[in-house]
């Protein structure tokens, strides 16, 4: 892993506020739906909060990257994390099942904020470090920390939720969007920041000019789509793991967390080997072979025998998936004219969170016709076709794509 590039004393505030804010926010993955069911002990209510999650940026994302296009970067980032601050506060009073709504508007405002941060980071990298090999460094970098916290987060928070108790988790996450918004607050006296074109200002016809962009370029649809595919079947397949633990595997409930492990150390690999393999191969190239990758490992997780072998197939999954996940960001930053980048980029993860929900819904769907095996290995199989969909989308852009630096 190269870490040359936290020498550069911008991406090294960015990538400090990134990590530190995402070790807030993974602390809440398990704390707020256990809180809720403690609230209210409904499922329902329980699965209404998570759904909320990804409502903004289904609504939000192609809007909230037109304004970013035209506004500046950092600042838009740390009163984005002034937001989620604000939003996350509004939880400490829900203490009981008649004030639940106010979890779930803290909810729905974290998300916004995000919605706002993660394509405004997205676009500040590339204007941080360039478009050459630190742009590739920095983005397995992000990777990394993102790993270790998805892996070591989620059980701090849970031993969090049961010792001192929910106040503590939220404190802490308050605390980490507040030394964010610190940090990038300082970022922008260093970074020289991309504007878009003065004679841009009708929302509507900036919104068009950014789908209509990624419409007629080979190189970014190719991406959205087939990454759009092949992120509907990892949500059809995440939204069964626990069916496919308790019912397949005959293990407990709680041998999900063993698989999440697995991804978590499978992720850590992939953003270690990302930067080598986009330094040598092209990007339609790395994209093809890890969605077959990731097609292939699905197969052997989901047809396991046992929970150890399904956790050493969690790893095959979570090592390519990681590479997939870095090849596409990389790409869309390379590909993309930097005063549209923020809206190319936020269309992107409104595609993701809307791959999201669709996997998720059509899951249960899905086991119900076929039986829970049967299922999984269509779902398996449907993730394969994101493979066809990279390999047709042939440009020269796909070896180049860099706008210097």
């Amino acid at each position: 892993m190269n870490t040359s590039v936290l020498r550069n004393r911008g991406f090294r505030l960015l990538w400090t506020s990134g990590t530190v804010s995402g070790l807030g926010s993974w602390l809440l993955v398990i704390a707020v739906p256990v809180h809720v069911f403690q609230l209210t002990g409904s499922p329902v209510a329980t699965g209404l909060a998570l759904a909320l999650e990804a409502l903004p940026a289904l609504l939000l994302g192609p809007w909230a990257g037109v304004f970013l296009d035209r506004w500046r970067l950092t600042r838009a980032m740390w009163l984005a994390d002034l937001t989620a601050a604000a939003a996350v506060a509004l939880i400490l009073p829900a203490d009981s099942p008649d004030r639940v709504w106010l979890l779930y508007l803290a909810v729905v405002g974290e998300n916004i904020a995000t919605t706002v941060f993660r394509p405004a980071a997205r676009a500040l990298t590339p204007a941080v470090l360039g478009t050459g090999p630190e742009l590739t460094a920095a983005n397995a970098l992000n990777a990394l920390s993102g790993s270790v916290l998805r892996l070591a987060a989620p059980p701090l928070g849970a031993l969090l939720l049961a010792g001192p108790g929910i106040t503590w988790v939220l404190l802490i996450d308050i605390a980490s969007y507040l030394i964010s918004a610190a940090l990038i607050a300082r970022v922008g006296h260093h970074v020289p920041e991309p504007k878009a074109p003065k004679d841009e200002r009708n929302t509507p016809a900036e919104l068009r000019s950014g789908l209509t962009h990624v419409a007629h370029a080979p190189l970014l649809r190719g991406p959205l789509v087939s990454n759009g595919v092949f992120l509907t079947a990892n949500a059809a397949l995440t939204a069964l793991l626990v069916p496919f633990v308790t019912g397949h595997l005959r293990a407990p409930g709680y041998g999900v967390g063993y698989l999440v492990s697995g991804l978590g150390a499978g992720f850590i690999m992939g953003s270690a080997a990302s930067p080598f393999l986009l330094g040598r191969f092209s990007v339609r190239h790395v994209l093809s072979a890890v969605q077959l990758a990731n097609g292939a490992a699905y197969f052997v997780l989901f047809n396991s025998p046992n929970l150890a072998t399904a956790v050493a197939a969690a790893v095959l999954v979570g090592l390519p998936g990681s590479i997939l996940l870095i090849s596409v960001e990389t790409h869309v930053q390379r590909s993309t004219p930097s005063h549209m980048l923020s809206r190319v980029s936020a269309l992107f993860f409104t595609m993701d969170s809307l791959a999201s929900v669709i996997g998720a819904l059509c899951a249960p769907a899905l086991v119900t016709v076929l039986g829970l095996t049967t299922a999984l290995n269509a779902i398996s199989a449907s993730a394969l076709l994101a493979a066809p969909l990279t390999w047709g989308s042939r440009d020269a852009g796909w070896r180049g794509g860099n706008r210097g630096g």
